[in-house]
Formats: structure tokens, sequence, C-alpha cells
């Protein structure tokens, strides 16, 4: 039956999500759950779903099939979002910017928290657009690896660029080019998810920790070191860390960076391989240093001041959340709006400063500023210069390629 699904996901592939889902990356709040105050059950019934056969894509390797836009007389659209990924007024009762958007416009916008992750949210959308038939969203924001596989499969619309300047305008350039969708032809990022080093000075002694070296070598973190059960993160970090590019790597590479770090199980050097769990274990100093995501330890900040962070000398792995108009929507046109609406700078600045994400809006640190001064100052949310230029994404996969590396990175964490 995988003639009529050519990109199946192996089991070593729905491994590595459940993984995500239950405690990685997956498993936070799109804000971090210290903020958001705990996460719920997590449903992986979508998991199934991906594997199944006899639905055949509706086309390979670009155009999705021409759609109708009803824009100019339908006056709305809909908009599919993860929870706590938009800002809210302080009573709760309504979103700031979506209803700016309204009043300008006229677009009256559906805004749906049903994304809960990537894999269950496919599920839900994958029958409709394997039949050629509207999902009933008219744009969606998903991560990089799902947007690359819509866009591969023929299931996400070709973006109007005469209807998106301030989105071509201020992109900021480290998100301008992915190997998934070069010059943005597709999509637009909603955030930036930055992969650093995070460690707790207390439980340090007071030393920087810097580098994925001290992680991997330094005697005085031995059994207090923590890396990510996200292979992508894990494996790119360790990648740069040996100077091999993440966007540019071999087998032998891949294989290499598989080794460091089960040199660094063998001696017990590494605790464990963590989801989002990390971030407790960071604050008590049960881990003195550890992978961390950008986003969460923003929060572990605000309340513990011995959490800091460091951006290697060889750089860092960034990931994004995208936002694309999937084949057939109605309403492609308002969607386009809605993507130029959020990179126009006040608006991306207000948005910023509610879910504490990089921004990929170039030009937007006054504007920020303007709202809370140290979030603008935050490089964690906007990446200067030399930040920026140490971003690296981790190169797009093959089925074939992501099935051997997710099986040869579930045996070195034991999963």
């Amino acid at each position: 039956m995988d003639q009529y699904e050519p990109d199946s996901l192996s089991a070593a592939q729905l491994a590595a999500m459940r993984r995500s889902l239950t405690s990685g990356r997956g498993a936070l709040t799109r804000r971090s759950m210290l903020r958001a105050g705990g996460v719920g059950a997590l449903t992986i019934g979508g998991l199934t779903t991906l594997s199944a056969c006899g639905i055949p894509p509706a086309k390979r390797e670009g155009e999705g099939p021409v759609s109708s836009d009803f824009s100019a007389k339908e006056k709305q659209l809909s908009f599919s979002n993860w929870t706590e990924y938009m800002d809210v007024s302080e009573d709760e009762k309504s979103r700031p910017t979506l209803e700016a958007f309204t009043k300008r416009t006229g677009i009256k916008v559906k805004y749906t928290e049903d994304i809960n992750d990537n894999v269950e949210f496919f599920g839900k959308i994958k029958p409709q657009l394997a039949a050629g038939q509207d999902t009933g969203r008219d744009l969606i924001c998903v991560t990089d690896w799902l947007a690359a596989r819509l866009i591969r499969l023929g299931w996400a619309q070709k973006l109007d660029p005469s209807n998106l300047p301030n989105a071509y305008a201020n992109l900021s350039a480290q998100f301008r080019r992915p190997d998934w969708d070069p010059g943005r032809a597709y999509s637009y990022p909603w955030t930036g998810i930055s992969t650093v080093i995070a460690y707790n000075t207390k439980a340090t002694g007071g030393k920087r920790i810097d580098s994925v070296t001290q992680l991997l070598d330094d005697p005085a973190l031995k059994g207090r070191v923590g890396f990510l059960t996200e292979m992508r993160d894990s494996v790119g970090m360790t990648l740069l860390d040996m100077g091999k590019d993440p966007g540019a790597f071999t087998d032998a590479d891949y294989d290499a960076a598989i080794g460091r770090l089960q040199k660094g199980v063998d001696k017990k050097q590494i605790r464990r391989f963590t989801g989002n769990d990390y971030t407790s274990d960071l604050d008590k100093g049960d881990l003195a240093a550890c992978l961390a995501w950008a986003g969460d330890v923003i929060q572990l900040q605000a309340d513990n001041p011995d959490i800091q962070y460091a951006i290697p000398s060889a750089g860092y792995i960034t990931s994004s959340d995208n936002l694309l108009v999937p084949a057939k929507a109605r309403h492609k046109a308002n969607a386009e709006k809605l993507i130029d609406y959020y990179y126009e700078l006040p608006v991306a600045a207000q948005l910023a400063a509610y879910i504490n994400y990089v921004c990929p809006v170039d030009g937007v640190k006054d504007e920020l500023g303007k709202i809370d001064p140290e979030l603008a100052s935050n490089t964690l949310i906007l990446p200067d210069k030399a930040m920026a230029a140490k971003s690296h994404a981790f190169r797009s996969l093959s089925s074939q390629e992501e099935t051997a590396y997710e099986e040869k990175f579930a045996k070195l964490i034991g999963a």
C-alpha cells in the first residue's frame, strides 16, 4: 500500500514524533508551559492516520491544485493556530491584534486554537487535502518539517507576492531561504524556535557553560548534563560543535555526531535525554547544564536569576513555525492580507511581547521597546546580527534518511 502514500512514516519516525508529543517540543505550549500554567494530556491518535494508505497525494513536488478564491465577496477567513500563540487582552476576553485587523479591513477572522501538535493536526486535515477538498481553514501554522511535507505534496497554495509587501520587505534574513521553501514562495514564519545552552550558575559554581564540548567533556559536569530527545536539536548542535554544517552534512557526519554523543552516554557524562521536563531539573540544579529552548529560558530567568544561557561560538539550531494557505482554501487573498498584517512593525512587536519566541520580523526593536524595553534588548526574542549569523537550520531529510537517522538516535537515547 505504500505506493499510494510515498511519504508514509516509518516506525522510527512515528516513535520520534510520539516522543515529541509527550515530552518534546511538540508538548510545549507555544508560549511556554511555565507561563501557560502547565500542560494537559496530549492526543496522539492522529499518528495512525499518517501512515494510512489508499489516498493518493493531490500532486507531487510543487504546485498544488488551482483553487477558487472568494475573498472579494466573502470578507472572512479561518485561521488555525497553536494554543497561547496569539496576544490576548489583560481580561482575556479579546485578541487585540486580530480585532484591529478586522476593524481596519472588514475581514472577520475565525481564530481557532486547534493545533495541539503537528502530527495530530496533520491527521485532521490530511483526508480532505488528499481528496482535493477544502479543509475549512484558510491559514494554518505548522512547524517547518510539516510545512515542507505539505508543500512537497502539493497541498499548500503558492502565495501572491503583491499581497505581501510588508512580509517581503521585513522578513529577517535568517528565515528567508529554508531549503524546503527557497524564497518563501509558499510560507512565512510566525515565530522562530532557538536551541541554546542553558545552565544554573549555582550548580556550576559560577562557571559559564557555552559549548557542546563542555557539556560532553567537562568532568565537573559529569552526571548533570542534559541533551534533548529531539533528534534535530541534539544532533544538530553536536554537528555544529564538530565543525559540520547541519544544513549540508553527510551520513558519515551524522554517524560521527551520534558516536560523540554515545561517548557522553557511556562515560555517564550525560544524565539523560529530556523533553520539556528539563525545566524543573535545571531550575532545581539537578541538571547543571543542558540544551534548552529559548522560550523556556526566558520564563525560567523571570523566576530564577541563577539560570543563564549561552550561544555557542560554533552556532545554534533554529527551526520555525510557519503560516501556509492550504490547497482549496476559499479565502487565499484574505489570508495573505493577515500574513502581511503581522509583518507590520507595530503589530509584530505586540505579538512578540506576548509570546516571547523569536520574532522573524526585521526592524521591530524600536516598536517592541515602546512596549517593554527589556524584551526589546533580549536577543532570544530579537537576535542581533551576531547571533543571527550563528543560526543554522537542520537540513530537510528524505524519508529514507529520516528513518535511518531516527533509528540510530532512538538506540542512542534508549527509546
